[in-house]
């Protein structure tokens, strides 16, 4: 059983290191063990059902006011850092750098199995942008490991035109697989900047874990998430109910003004979401918030609130019964 440490969100937010196998994902070893970090309040396991998050890239573990509101409503909320994110890049020189979405399964299957060892029996995956893809294809995989899932603006498909999408991706495909360390890409900062306390917004976050330029997006790691974009293009086969949420507009990836930043999605394309989401699974629910952002539980209000209350009451709807002690 992994030790429990004080969280640095403060109390009453924990946090357990789960150590992870020397496995390889066809990148460089890092230069210490990959680990990964599972955070929640202190003394979770108490309420008959959880939640666990997945983060997006270039981000962590930090929506305390959403998780609290979970929390409030009889679930116990957990939170996955994958290897080399956030609290677990662990001196890894390149963070958030993996070569097959896939290597996350460890962790996703050790973290489920803490959750499970605190008594939980319902439990709902909740994964944001690039933790929403990743979300739906350990769904897919593993019937049965969870009972519903939840996607906040999931990353379904590659934001750009045609020939990024067709051509271009072809030759990230072949490139990838030759030089995957190769930097083929890096975030816009206007995003980062509109959402954090010191550049006018509201939110508070460690910039050296989420910095506003993000980290770079390098030809393996673009490889891997294309393949697992066109698997879902191919249908996938989610069993347990999903709820997909997501902004009711795309704002202007490029130059956004500040409408665009406080009531779009200036990140990812609503309408690719909305349009793969019968691709996912059967029983799909799409929930559109008006003036949502790319991170629903981050957005303005009144579009938090109802993101947040709105995935509360369907997960509760959908959820079995708790199994008794």
């Amino acid at each position: 059983m992994p030790d429990v440490v004080e969280d640095l969100l403060g109390p009453p937010w924990v946090a357990r290191t789960i150590g992870l196998g020397r496995r390889t994902d066809g990148g460089e070893e890092p230069g210490a063990p990959d680990v990964a970090t599972l955070v929640h309040q202190e003394g979770a396991g108490s309420a008959p059902r959880a939640v666990l998050y997945l983060s997006g890239f270039t981000d962590y573990f930090h929506q305390a006011e959403h998780a609290q509101a979970w929390i409030d409503s009889g679930y116990d909320f957990y939170a996955l850092d994958v290897r080399r994110t956030g609290r677990s890049t662990n001196g890894h020189p390149r963070p958030n750098d993996v070569r097959d979405l896939r290597v996350h399964d460890e962790e996703i299957g050790a973290a489920l199995e803490l959750v499970r060892g605190d008594g939980h029996r319902p439990v709902v995956l909740l994964g944001h942008s690039t933790g929403g893809l990743q979300a739906v294809l350990w769904a897919s995989d593993h019937p049965g490991s969870v009972d519903a899932v939840v996607l906040n603006s999931p990353w379904l498909d590659l934001n750009a035109g045609w020939v990024q999408r067709v051509p271009v991706t072809a030759a990230v495909d072949r490139l990838g697989a030759w030089l995957p360390s190769l930097r083929i890409g890096a975030l816009e900062q206007a995003y980062g900047r509109y959402l954090h306390v010191d550049t006018g917004g509201d939110w508070d976050f460690d910039l050296t874990l989420k910095p506003h330029e993000g980290f770079p997006a390098r030809a393996g790691f673009i490889r891997s998430v294309r393949r697992a974009q066109a698997e879902i293009g191919r249908g996938l086969d989610v069993s347990v109910p999903v709820l997909l949420c997501c902004s009711t507009r795309t704002g202007d990836s490029k130059d956004p003004g500040p409408a665009d930043l406080s009531t779009s999605d200036v990140v990812l394309d609503v309408a690719q979401m909305i349009s793969r989401a019968p691709m996912i699974g059967e029983d799909v629910t799409i929930l559109q918030v008006p003036g949502g952002i790319h991170d629903l539980a981050l957005g303005p209000e009144p579009g938090r609130e109802y993101y947040t209350r709105s995935a509360i009451e369907w997960a509760s709807s959908k959820l079995p019964a708790p199994v008794p002690d």
